[in-house]
């Protein structure tokens, strides 16, 4: 089951891409662990101050719209 989430929650992100593309960021999918995503964002929103905005207020809810198991997301930095 955990590979049907994990597949689903790369298809969301593919989706929720070319949102982040047209502000010059971008977001790569790290891993799923004990609910949790894990991102990195990159590009211009890898430094950006509503960078926890847009984690917390629009692609967790975005994710969790299809996956209600997901608890929250947390973006890895280098």
């Amino acid at each position: 089951m955990n590979n049907e989430i994990v597949n689903k929650i790369k298809e969301e992100i593919e989706d929720l891409k070319p949102f982040l593309n047209m502000d010059g960021g971008d977001i790569e999918f790290i891993k799923y662990e004990d609910n949790i995503v894990f991102v990195r964002l990159t590009g211009a929103c890898a430094n950006c101050g509503l960078q926890d905005y847009t984690l917390k207020d629009n692609i967790l809810e975005y994710l969790k719209e299809d996956i209600p198991e997901i608890e929250g997301i947390v973006n890895v930095t280098l």
